[in-house]
């Protein structure tokens, strides 16, 4: 049993489809562009297809990109990926940021421990969620400050402007959020 990922196949569907979106473009303009069908394309876009490199050449001609790029932006078909704790000198308690997820996913996770930046503003494009696993933070969010211990977590949606900072130290913050390259959806009619 390996800690590390397999080779999987990659799905360039939704690469494409952001891609075509961003460029606002149709299934028929692309296909008209790349000389494949427009079955077919949906069919790529949905992942109930796989392009041959020929294909992806095209596609990637007609949506003004690489084929490399679409790649560099597909979703792994499958994946399991262990990241492990490095293990620590006894009495390093210097603050450091330490990423949980490897590669482009559509979400990313980060652990930091210790201190940071207090004064440093945030705002993100998407949601995200902080999780305080040791000690204690203080949280100021749209004009309202938060303190959080061990255990609490805190959930903002994107665009809310905050700053943290540990009030403790051996904090250890776990912050989890949508990549910035995905398009979420919101719903603030609620």
């Amino acid at each position: 049993m390996g800690d590390h990922k397999d080779q999987q196949p990659v799905r360039v569907g939704a690469a494409v489809r952001r891609r075509r979106r961003a460029l606002e473009l149709t299934l028929a303009v692309v296909a008209e562009r790349s000389g494949l069908s427009v079955p077919f394309l949906s069919q790529v876009e949905n992942d109930r297809a796989r392009p041959s490199r020929t294909s992806l050449e095209k596609l990637a001609d007609a949506l003004r990109t690489t084929a490399v790029e679409l790649l560099a932006a597909a979703d792994p078909a499958a994946s399991v990926d262990v990241l492990r704790a490095e293990p620590l000198a006894e009495g390093d308690f210097e603050p450091r940021t330490r990423s949980l997820v490897r590669g482009h996913h559509q979400l990313n996770a980060s652990e930091f421990t210790g201190d940071h930046e207090a004064g440093r503003e945030f705002q993100h494009r998407n949601d995200e969620l902080m999780y305080v696993a040791d000690g204690a933070v203080e949280i100021e969010a749209e004009g309202r400050a938060y303190r959080l211990g061990r255990g609490d977590t805190l959930y903002l949606t994107g665009g809310v402007r905050h700053r943290w900072r540990a009030t403790v130290p051996d904090t250890r913050v776990i912050v989890v959020a949508v990549a910035e390259h995905i398009e979420a959806v919101q719903d603030r009619a609620r």
